[in-house]
């Protein structure tokens, strides 16, 4: 049974100490105080798109605000019909937005990779959370009260903007996504995923391998498809010699080729 990872609590990074249930405040070596310079540095980096648009006294009071927590594979960060409080961003690691639907099928509606901001747009909503989050391997996520982003966009129209953006660039996808799951067939849905997972995370250092190991479940339900048949089409792109498998591992021998099944269904 996987249970929910408590709330994040309200108080500064560097100034918390680390507690007995996970997820906790970001692991440093050697060290339980994080000095604020540290702090500034990695929001500087993994929110650098808010950060460039923020004066001087904006970013104290998000270094003041930003929480770093850890989870471990398979915790959930936030459930659905949960009340929204955070906008968080993944830092390092993995995360799946998911919803169950009929008899408790899953489907995976988006995948996170560092960096990447979620969570926000229920609160912009004034409504509880429609889908869960969890993560899909060791994962640090940061977090930042909406009460705190809203008194910055109430006071930086450029931020306002940032967000605007970002909310369009999600409806547009989300469409995109519909006419995939409505109107291809098994084959170019499976290929779409997998093209998704290399723009998403990319290739080992070998130039073919993806940089996810995803279970056979989670590629159907990605795919909107059963199991059994993720794992027979798998095989199918295999004997064409479109992608070798080997357990988790996928290598992607014909990289074109799957994009044109992904393209034409």
């Amino acid at each position: 049974m996987i249970l929910a990872a408590p709330q994040p609590l309200k108080y500064t990074l560097w100034h918390s100490v680390c507690a007995k249930f996970e997820p906790v405040c970001y692991g440093f070596p050697s060290s339980r105080m994080v000095k604020k310079s540290t702090i500034e540095d990695i929001i500087k980096e993994d929110l650098a798109d808010i950060w460039s648009v923020l004066n001087s006294e904006e970013k104290h009071l998000i270094a003041k605000n930003f929480v770093i927590h850890n989870y471990r594979k398979g915790q959930i960060i936030y459930a659905e019909k949960d009340e929204p409080e955070f906008l968080w961003c993944l830092i390092k690691g993995k995360v799946k937005r998911f919803k169950n639907g009929v008899g408790g099928k899953q489907q995976i509606l988006r995948l996170y990779r560092p960096i990447q901001y979620f969570g926000y747009r229920a609160w912009f909503a004034h409504e509880p959370y429609v889908a869960s989050t969890m993560a899909i391997e060791p994962s640090q996520v940061g977090c930042l009260p909406m009460t705190v982003v809203k008194e910055l966009i109430d006071g930086n129209m450029n931020l306002a903007w940032f967000f605007i953006h970002e909310l369009s660039k999600h409806l547009g996808g989300s469409d995109s996504k519909v006419v995939t799951l409505t109107q291809k067939h098994i084959r170019g849905r499976l290929a779409e995923a997998l093209c998704m997972l290399v723009d998403n995370y990319g290739y080992e250092d070998d130039g073919r391998t993806l940089k996810i190991y995803m279970a056979r479940e989670d590629l159907a339900n990605l795919s909107n498809m059963t199991t059994a048949n993720a794992i027979r089409t798998l095989s199918s792109f295999a004997q064409e010699r479109i992608i070798t498998v080997d357990g988790r591992r996928i290598r992607i021998v014909d990289e074109p080729t799957l994009r044109n099944i992904s393209r034409f269904g």
